[in-house]
């Protein structure tokens, strides 16, 4: 190998390229010494406080990057927090925290922030969500913030979230501000609220269920509805023995789960007066009954007429056959033959006119039995008015009261089926006056022996 290297070392050709390879091994090494000492004076140099440094672009590779803008470095926007359980965490910033200032806008109760280090601390007893401060599966959200104590430009303002939950499942309940006894009348209203204790899961829809087909004027859908009934008066029939009723009324509620809770408000409905109705029966049948009294006063006057046309003419009959034989017994008494003769004629027209006088004007004991019927008839109906008026517009035994008037009103009607009644009625007063004229009442009055 010696041998090669020094009969190469003969040869002109390698001489050259090794002085070459020399040569740029001693330039790279001037080079590299000049660019060393040249960065060395530029760092060596003092320069005044306010100015700026630019370097060429091949020295700017060894600086790090300025973070010029505050913000939190570990910020969390979505926390999950068990019942029972403690939060504690730390917000940092990428600045030193020693002039900074941490605050909470909108946080729940007992969350907190150490306004020095933005430590986040809570503890969720469960005193908080029994007593309605907090509640199950709601996201709050809160508004967090630091600020720089020195610049009031420098502080940064962002919000994150949290929940709470709990394991433990919590029925809802509905509770209807009524007892679940109670007891109405008909025409009655029924007027309560639904509330609710809302658990873990709230009632989202409520519906109703009923023994007897009713309806709410109100709708019934959520918490806090009213449910309105009024009770119709027609609730229990006329024609039903019983006189009250048990409503049954569920209501139940489900959650988004399809788990329900019921609740059950049994209403006792009694029987009662439909006053509006009854009052307006009342006035329709007293009005009836004062028209018919009316009609019975024209037809009773039109009957006495009658009576009293077919008593003249029989008195007048009579009067003539008495006149006729007075007349005869007279003239008998007289001398004169043709005066005699006179005498023995008269008692035999006065027999005669008799029969004449029952052709013309018979006995009408038809009529006045009629019209006596009819007198008692107008005074039974009138004591019938007397004795069943109404104490007030809301008299108990107004139901009664009608109904013994519509009896009477009847059996009256039957009893003069067959007198044909007078429809007169247009002047009242004449008609009180000729019933009550003492001369009439005198005829039908009841003699004593």
């Amino acid at each position: 190998m010696f041998y090669i290297f020094a009969h190469m070392l003969k040869s002109a050709v390698f001489k050259l390229l090794l002085s070459s390879v020399f040569l740029l091994f001693f330039v790279a090494q001037a080079k590299s010494q000049q660019t060393d000492s040249s960065f060395q004076q530029k760092r060596d140099t003092i320069l005044p406080e306010n100015d700026t440094v630019h370097l060429p672009p091949e020295d700017t590779i060894f600086l790090k990057p300025v973070d010029t803008v505050l913000r939190i470095k570990n910020f969390s926007p979505y926390f999950t927090l068990h019942v029972d359980s403690t939060l504690d965490y730390q917000f940092e910033i990428n600045r030193n925290p020693v002039n900074y200032y941490w605050y909470l806008k909108n946080s729940p109760v007992g969350l907190k922030i150490n306004k020095d280090n933005g430590d986040l601390h809570f503890k969720a007893e469960k005193s908080f969500f029994l007593s309605g401060k907090l509640k199950y599966d709601i996201q709050y959200k809160v508004r967090i913030g630091v600020q720089n104590l020195d610049d009031p430009s420098d502080h940064v303002d962002t919000a994150f979230s949290i929940l709470f939950y709990n394991t433990d499942i919590i029925r809802s309940v509905i509770k209807p501000t009524v007892s679940n006894d109670l007891s109405i009348d008909e025409g009655d209203t029924l007027n309560f609220k639904l509330q609710c204790e809302q658990g873990s899961f709230p009632l989202e829809s409520i519906t109703y269920y009923c023994n007897y087909p009713i309806r709410s004027s109100t709708p019934i859908a959520s918490c806090g509805d009213q449910f309105t009934w009024v009770a119709p008066y027609d609730f229990i029939k006329e024609d039903e023995k019983v006189k009250q009723k048990s409503l049954v009324i569920k209501f139940i509620g489900v959650d988004k789960f399809y788990n329900r809770d019921t609740a059950e408000v049994k209403v006792i409905v009694n029987q009662a007066i439909n006053y509006p109705r009854r009052l307006m029966e009342y006035n329709k049948l007293d009005s009836t009954i004062q028209i018919y009294i009316l009609q019975l006063k024209a037809t009773f006057r039109e009957l006495d007429k009658k009576i009293k046309h077919t008593k003249n003419t029989r008195t007048t009959f009579d009067l003539t056959s008495a006149s006729t034989s007075l007349g005869g017994t007279v003239f008998s008494s007289m001398d004169s033959p043709d005066m005699k003769t006179t005498g023995k004629i008269l008692p035999s027209v006065g027999v005669a006119l008799v029969p004449v006088k029952e052709a013309v004007a018979p006995n009408k004991n038809d009529e006045l039995n009629a019209a006596s019927l009819v007198r008692n008839d107008i005074k039974r109906l009138q004591y019938l008015l007397t004795n069943n008026a109404l104490v007030g517009d809301k008299d108990p035994e107004i139901v009664v009261k009608t109904a013994k008037m519509k009896d009477e009103l009847q059996q009256i009607q039957l009893q003069l089926i067959d007198v044909a009644i007078v429809d007169d009625t247009r002047n009242k007063e004449e008609l009180d006056e000729y019933f009550n004229n003492p001369k009439v009442n005198k005829k039908y009055r009841l003699k004593s022996r």
